[in-house]
């Protein structure tokens, strides 16, 4: 039979309350109480019922954590960092994969939602307008990491996408490289015009006009970087830059495989900095994110929102570097 809470107070002889007290680190409890509490605990193999605990307190301590994509080692850092910090503070995880799928990332929140959690985070992609309306329509904490959106008020951790496509697109520009394309992946439209405004603002910086014919849309998968890679040389590019990791390996391959130098033909640069950068050869240049920072500040970002604490930043942006490596110059 499963042992409740009134067993143990049963067995204790002491009240209800007095097992609650002691099960929430409550002060108010003798320490010869406690003990004797705790050691019945202990002798019962006594479990709290986490939702009878989260109706009587009005808290879950759960949280929902929405994925695009779990099968991608960019959102598995992620998600690594946010699972540290929630177990930290005594918060459970409740992971979902929309599989890219706006249909499911609402189905996926408005689940959560109604599961009572008590936060939910968003790992990277792109939040629809119907999600946005009903995040704010909610009431429930929610941050999103790894992304960007229009609206700053949803709290936010990331990078300054811009100043990192600025500075490395400067590099490349001024060693000699005049054909730039970006490859995007629709991760978050928001995102991604950062993106596209930092490489258009390097060109500015050296004198010189950008194409927009040069930025192109691929998936974030490696057979996505080889099926985009005919129309990369088409438009001879003499530098690639991806977003994922794995679309950056998809055009590296294809490269190689059209008998092109790495990188005195070609240079390529992702923009996640995965474990993969270093497995592929030759390792693959990266603007380095701190993905499991990313995911670790996201969540504690999350706890102050979900017990009331003061918010000195809603939007926090982390410090980025870049690393080059085999694939550029």
């Amino acid at each position: 039979m499963t042992v409740t809470i009134y067993d143990v107070a049963r067995e204790a002889k002491v009240s209800m309350a007095t097992v609650s007290r002691v099960l929430n680190g409550n002060p108010n409890v003798k320490p010869e109480t406690r003990k004797k509490v705790k050691d019945v605990i202990e002798r019962l193999n006594y479990r709290p019922n986490a939702v009878a605990r989260g109706l009587a307190s009005k808290k879950t301590t759960t949280v929902g954590v929405i994925i695009p994509d779990i099968s991608n080692l960019y959102y598995s850092a992620l998600a690594r960092g946010l699972d540290d910090i929630a177990e930290m503070y005594n918060y459970q995880t409740i992971i979902t994969n929309t599989e890219n799928d706006p249909e499911k990332e609402r189905d996926s929140f408005l689940s959560l939602v109604s599961k009572q959690v008590d936060g939910i985070v968003f790992l990277g992609g792109a939040l629809n307008d119907q999600t946005l309306t009903d995040i704010k329509e909610s009431h429930v904490p929610v941050v999103i990491c790894g992304t960007s959106e229009k609206d700053k008020n949803l709290p936010s951790v990331n990078i300054d996408y811009y100043e990192a496509m600025r500075e490395a697109t400067s590099k490349f520009l001024e060693d000699g490289a005049d054909r730039i394309v970006f490859v995007k992946a629709s991760y978050s439209e928001q995102l991604e015009n950062h993106i596209e405004e930092g490489i258009k603002a390097a060109y500015t910086d050296n004198s010189k006009s950008s194409d927009d014919s040069l930025i192109l849309t691929a998936g974030p998968d490696y057979q996505s970087g080889i099926d985009i890679f005919n129309e990369i040389n088409e438009h001879k590019a003499d530098v690639v830059i991806t977003m994922s990791d794995e679309t950056a390996i998809g055009v590296l391959h294809s490269a190689m495989d059209h008998n092109l130098d790495i990188p005195e033909d070609i240079q390529v640069l992702s923009c996640s900095n995965t474990r993969l950068v270093n497995m592929v050869r030759p390792q693959l240049s990266s603007v380095a994110l701190p993905l499991y920072d990313i995911g670790a500040v996201g969540m504690r970002l999350l706890t102050k929102y979900m017990n009331e604490e003061t918010v000195d930043e809603a939007n926090v942006i982390l410090p980025y570097k870049i690393e080059y490596r085999s694939t550029t110059k």
